[in-house]
């Protein structure tokens, strides 16, 4: 680097410039002309300049794009937020199968819906997103949600090991006047012989391992539910398994289902690739822990190859989810979901020149409501949702399947399901002036309230503020 003086014999005119490096004049500057010497000069000296303007500018704007930002450390997804945005009033319900959690969620005077849950699932992983979503709370308005657990599969339920025997202390006693069993149902007697009903008691050297009820008995334990809450009649709304024991209620009990929605349902039995993973799940999950290999293939299960591998925080938070779950007590509801019998549902359509009358074919009987089936282009049920469509009546049933989603619609398109849900209840008349501009309307205003920070955060929580633990005898409810 050096200082140099040049001068320009047909200008007369003497360039001064300082700091020029040498390899700029060899580069940009020949002796050939005079006039081009001159001309390279001035371009090295202008190009100079505007490396100097540019940065600085760059640094000014540096400065301005920075101002008043503050770095703020990521927050994992997870299913809470606010422990008072959704309140719950949760009830045990005894049954002669054992006893359901029933999450009550809205006005009990509207009308009701009832979900049911997939396996390894339960009310708070698989529906309270959903329910939660701000799209969703225009509906909610017109209707309550009344949410059912399997037997031990709420969170924090105890393993469902043994029953009480008689002549335990903490048993139920009788009365020596009237010889009626106190804390049991009245059918029930000192002289039970051994039997497979979970909530009778045993006599002493009996079989004490909790038999899980099976699907159709699952089915049966609805009834109590509706004769304790005194519901006449209900939409139902399940996913996987819980969908597929709502349509077993739905073809033993048509006058208790008005519709139901149903994402991810089969109707067949399971296969020999099914029960063979299943079988490695139940045996990994009797020994106490939740392995590797089961919660692999409970995410497969529930969102399909192709979400685990690219929605990797959804896949995180359900995967931190699994560990408040009972590893003895899903094995017995997989191992009740696996055994499970095909769903005696077809469509009955006339044959050409011979007249059907709808229920004569060979015992197999037809869905009397309509029916919502909605599952994600990349579910891994998308074949057997098409074959639960080919069994019912089309005239009643709507088909969706959602693009760009996988198997859990619920968390991964919310907005869709929403909307088809909502046409779907406007088509059976309800929220009848309901439109899609309220719905706009309620979501930019729970976004203005979150950016006032008026907003709780996240989808909303669930928290349970009662507990009560009715006595119901499973019978047919007379509502």
């Amino acid at each position: 680097m050096y200082s140099s003086v040049v001068v320009c014999s047909s200008s007369n005119s003497i360039v001064e410039f300082l700091s020029l490096n040498q390899l700029d004049i060899e580069k940009n500057i020949t002796m050939n002309t005079e006039p081009n010497f001159c001309d390279c000069l001035c371009s090295v000296l202008m190009s100079r300049r505007n490396k100097r303007k540019r940065k600085r500018m760059a640094e000014k704007l540096t400065d301005i794009e920075l101002t008043g930002i503050i770095l703020e450390e990521t927050k994992p997804r997870t299913l809470g937020g606010d422990p008072s945005s959704v309140l719950l009033q949760e009830d045990d319900i005894e049954t002669g199968r054992g006893t359901l959690r029933v999450a009550v969620q809205g006005d009990r005077s509207k009308a009701a819906i009832i979900t049911y849950h997939d396996i390894g699932l339960n009310h708070v992983t698989n529906f309270q997103g959903f329910f939660s979503y701000g799209d969703m709370q225009p509906i909610l308005r017109h209707f309550c949600v009344y949410h059912i657990n399997a037997p031990g599969q709420h969170d924090g339920a105890l393993p469902l090991m043994q029953r009480q025997e008689i002549g335990d202390p903490k048993a139920p006693v009788s009365n020596q006047e009237t010889g009626d069993t106190v804390g049991l149902t009245p059918q029930l007697n000192m002289n039970t012989e051994p039997h497979d009903d979970p909530a009778m008691p045993l006599v002493k050297g009996a079989d004490k391992r909790y038999h899980f009820p099976s699907m159709d008995e699952l089915s049966e334990m609805i009834l109590p539910v509706l004769q304790f809450y005194g519901i006449k009649h209900f939409i139902g709304f399940g996913m996987g398994a819980g969908a597929n024991i709502l349509t077993r209620f739905a073809l033993n009990h048509p006058e208790k289902v008005d519709a139901l929605a149903l994402v991810n349902c089969t109707a067949s039995v399971s296969g020999w690739t099914e029960w063979g993973w299943q079988k490695l799940n139940t045996w990994y999950l009797k020994s106490g822990s939740m392995t590797g290999f089961t919660e692999d293939y409970l995410l497969w299960h529930w969102f399909g190859q192709k979400t685990v591998d690219q929605n990797y925080d959804l896949v995180r938070m359900y995967r931190d989810t699994m560990k408040h779950i009972n590893p003895h007590n899903l094995a017995l509801f997989i191992e009740s979901y696996t055994k499970r019998t095909a769903l005696a549902v077809h469509r009955d359509l006339p044959k050409l020149g011979v007249k059907s009358t709808p229920g004569k074919n060979t015992g197999a009987r037809a869905l009397d409501c309509d029916v919502l089936l909605m599952a994600g282009d990349n579910s891994p049920h998308l074949d057997a949702m098409v074959d639960m469509n080919s069994r019912i009546d089309p005239s009643k049933t709507s088909w969706m399947k959602i693009s760009d989603c996988g198997g859990m619609p619920l968390e991964e398109a919310p907005e869709k399901v929403c909307d088809a849900f909502r046409l779907f209840l406007q088509g059976l008349g309800y929220v009848p002036f309901m439109s899609q501009t309220k719905i706009m309307e309620s979501r930019s205003a729970a976004s203005r309230a979150s950016l006032l920070g008026a907003g709780g955060g996240g989808r909303g929580s669930i928290t349970g503020t009662t507990h009560q633990t009715p006595v119901v005898q499973e019978q047919e409810a007379e509502c």
